[in-house]
């Protein structure tokens, strides 16, 4: 998949493609349906499927006291589109003067003359424009004049709720991970590098690596069943994975994400890692003694080898 930055000031673009637009954050289930019918649509008509999107998402720029936190970063959005073979990924970076666009300019000036769409495919309720005054219909009414065909999509439904990213934001801000997982497709992932911690788990028998994450959005503070691609070994193994204060150790510390890699003992400090969420175990909480401590994290790591053996992963 090719990326284009700034289409305005380009003229390289894929033109007289199969265009989607949207922020495409999580790209979860509902995502995954759009991309697919503009995928093969494109393919149908032997056009290229381009998919439009914004960096930062809009509510940054316009209201960042409201704005979501992502549940990706854009390298995983990117990794996550291409993966749906889609062919061209175009970056509008948000200002607030790309914000003062009208509807008229957004498909004469950015779908019109940069991309020279053939379709444009969004779902039932996209706005967008100066405002957020332009809907399907009117998109509808500007793309018949500017000889784009567009094609909207009704929301799709999981457990009978919509699939939104703001549904899969509440779910990992519950810590609810296995229920993320159903909506994504995939486990929720963090990356970032490995940071050097205090140690604290090497003197009580369970070194951890400690994540110093890329991601604006964490699960709930807990301890969760997970994965962890270490990219040096090309491989992933199975580990238990802490987020929170670590309030038996500390008082008033900050929020880490730390890892114990079951069968596993390299020194890995620096190397970058993807950590994948896929169950939650517990809660965080204060044990009267680190002997308790440490006897909560021997059965952790046991619950957690046992969720994958009766997966059929040893």
């Amino acid at each position: 998949m090719n990326v284009f930055v700034d289409p305005l000031r380009r003229s390289d673009l894929p033109r007289g493609g199969v265009v989607t637009i949207g922020n495409f954050d999580g790209v979860h289930l509902g995502h995954q349906e759009m991309l697919r019918r503009v995928v093969d649509r494109a393919r149908e008509l032997d056009a290229p499927s381009v998919v439009l999107t914004f960096d930062p998402h809009p509510m940054r720029i316009l209201h960042p006291q409201r704005a979501p936190r992502m549940i990706q970063t854009l390298r995983q959005r990117e990794e996550a589109i291409a993966a749906l073979g889609v062919d061209a990924l175009v970056v509008v970076p948000f200002t607030r003067e790309f914000a003062a666009m009208n509807a008229e300019e957004f498909v004469r000036d950015l779908l019109g003359r940069s991309l020279g769409a053939r379709e444009v495919h969004v779902g039932s309720a996209f706005a967008f424009g100066c405002g957020k005054r332009g809907n399907v219909t009117l998109l509808s009414q500007l793309g018949e004049e500017a000889g784009i065909r567009v094609v909207p999509l009704d929301v799709v439904a999981e457990g009978g709720e919509p699939v939104s990213s703001t549904r899969v934001r509440t779910l990992l801000e519950a810590g609810s991970v296995s229920e993320v997982r159903r909506l994504l497709g995939r486990p929720f992932a963090m990356e970032g590098v490995i940071a050097k911690g205090d140690r604290m788990g090497r003197k009580i028998g369970y070194p951890t690596i400690n994540l110093k994450s890329e991601n604006e959005l964490y699960p709930r503070d807990g301890v969760y069943v997970t994965k962890v691609l270490l990219r040096s070994f090309e491989r992933t193994f199975t580990c238990v994975t802490n987020i929170g204060r670590r309030p038996t150790v500390y008082e008033d510390y900050a929020t880490t994400v730390e890892s114990y890699i079951l069968d596993f003992s390299s020194d890995v400090y620096g190397e970058p890692i993807r950590l994948t969420f896929f169950e939650r175990l517990r809660d965080e909480r204060v044990f009267p003694s680190m002997l308790e401590l440490t006897a909560q994290i021997r059965r952790d790591v046991e619950a957690t080898r046992l969720w994958f053996l009766s997966r059929g992963e040893g």
